[in-house]
């Protein structure tokens, strides 16, 4: 079972770290469709981003009797992502699995330089929103691998390995600074509709009174074609 409270958190999870060189010059909140639009949320069709065909209304069901097999249902492997790269931006973190700390939040690796999956969602591919995050900086460990999430575009591929070793590759859609309490928590922790990578850090201003950044920036992949 999904612990419930782990994505009501997420953004006080992430909230950790010092100013450091990469928040002087800051890019652009946003770049390509909102991730909300993006992501939709759970039980609702999401759009097609701009240029692809819409996907076609579920044909009508047809009545008749249902017949479920008696037999148990074996549980589906799941391979866990191992390591997620941005090659146009120098991002290449490793990536564990990781649940909720005893408070209910994400647990996101100490390290800067490596990050965590939400191993209570989908894997990379799966139905639904698969959440990756990391920090993005520390007071002794200096910048963090997922601060280069700032200057990903739409278009820039996402490199995902699984712990088989093998590659699938994305298409960003969306990057958007969000603020932490306004963080569309169903939409990014969501189990259904079509296949989505989520990538997280902190961003906007440094807030000295929390310890932490105000914001967080969101990105949103998809499988590339």
């Amino acid at each position: 079972m999904r612990p419930a409270a782990a994505g009501v958190v997420l953004g006080v999870a992430l909230a950790v770290g010092v100013p450091t060189a990469w928040a002087v010059t800051r890019p652009p909140a946003a770049a390509g469709a909102p991730v909300e639009q993006v992501l939709g949320a759970p039980g609702e069709q999401v759009l097609s981003a701009p240029g692809e065909p819409s996907a076609p209304a579920p044909a009508p069901a047809t009545p008749g009797v249902t017949v479920r097999d008696a037999a148990p249902t074996a549980a589906p492997q799941v391979v866990a992502p191992a390591r997620v790269a941005v090659p146009a931006h120098g991002l290449d973190v490793p990536v564990e699995p990781v649940g909720t700390r005893p408070d209910g939040q994400m647990a996101i690796p100490d390290d800067v330089d490596r990050a965590g999956w939400y191993r209570f969602g989908p894997v990379p591919g799966a139905p639904g929103s698969a959440v990756v995050a990391g920090h993005v900086d520390d007071v002794e460990q200096g910048l963090g691998a997922m601060a280069a999430l700032r200057a990903t575009e739409p278009g820039d591929e996402v490199v995902v390995t699984d712990a088989a070793g093998t590659l699938t590759t994305w298409r960003v859609v969306s990057r958007e600074s969000l603020a932490k309490q306004a963080l569309p928590l169903d939409a990014l922790f969501r189990r259904d509709g079509p296949p989505r990578l989520t990538l997280v850090t902190c961003g906007g201003p440094f807030l000295p009174e929390v310890g932490g950044y105000r914001d967080n920036v969101v990105v949103v992949a998809e499988p590339a074609p």
